[in-house]
């Protein structure tokens, strides 16, 4: 997916300063298949600039990477993208995009480490790719949520989708387009709505464990 975002950051907008007000850091990540969106997601809703750490690919990862539906693709996240978003006066997302090749998924856990929740962002032309992230979510107890990444190709019902990922009810699924900061801000939101009503429950609030 182009990383370019539809709503163009101002210089202001990409150096805002963290209100002194601000004194509740809550951690996020998102995490999907390889060429999911997670870079761009993170690049297009951070109010500050991203920290990324891409790497330009070379035909050497041609036979270690599955670039099927992604030949476009010409960078690759090797470690973790960050990012920020603050919610209010008090509450700030951290926001930490996962490498998405399978020869970087042992940083995943180190990435779940502390974690309020997670977007797991989907690309259902691979959607085989979102599996391995959803099980280690569930492993490790986090909430999360899953997010339909919109590359323009023919749209798959939420209820083909949710039973290809085999999501529990109380999993929400949402469309997005990553490369807009609107509709990325809204997936941010649904994922902390959905934390936010998993704890008022405490029959259903997570046991995250601890790595």
């Amino acid at each position: 997916m182009d990383s370019a975002t539809s709503e163009t950051h101002t210089a202001s907008e990409t150096r805002t300063p963290l209100g002194a007000s601000a004194d509740n850091g809550l951690k996020i990540v998102v995490v999907g298949g390889f060429g999911a969106g997670k870079t761009t997601m993170v690049r297009s809703v951070s109010e500050i600039r991203p920290l990324n750490t891409e790497e330009t690919m070379t035909q050497a990862g041609e036979d270690v990477d599955d670039t099927r539906g992604v030949r476009g693709k010409t960078a690759t996240t090797v470690a973790f993208d960050f990012g920020r978003i603050t919610l209010d006066a008090h509450n700030v997302l951290y926001l930490f995009g996962a490498p998405g090749q399978e020869r970087f998924w042992f940083l995943w856990d180190r990435l779940f480490s502390g974690t309020l929740g997670a977007v797991v962002l989907v690309d259902t032309r691979r959607i085989d790719d979102s599996w391995y992230a959803i099980d280690r979510l569930e492993k490790h107890g986090t909430p999360f949520i899953v997010a339909c990444n919109d590359f323009g190709g023919p749209a798959f019902p939420p209820e083909q989708v949710r039973e290809a990922l085999d999501l529990d009810p109380h999993v929400p699924l949402v469309g997005c387009d990553a490369r807009s900061r609107e509709s990325s801000k809204l997936v941010l939101i649904t994922l902390v709505e959905h934390i936010q009503a998993l704890y008022a429950d405490p029959a259903r609030a997570p046991r995250q464990e601890l790595v």
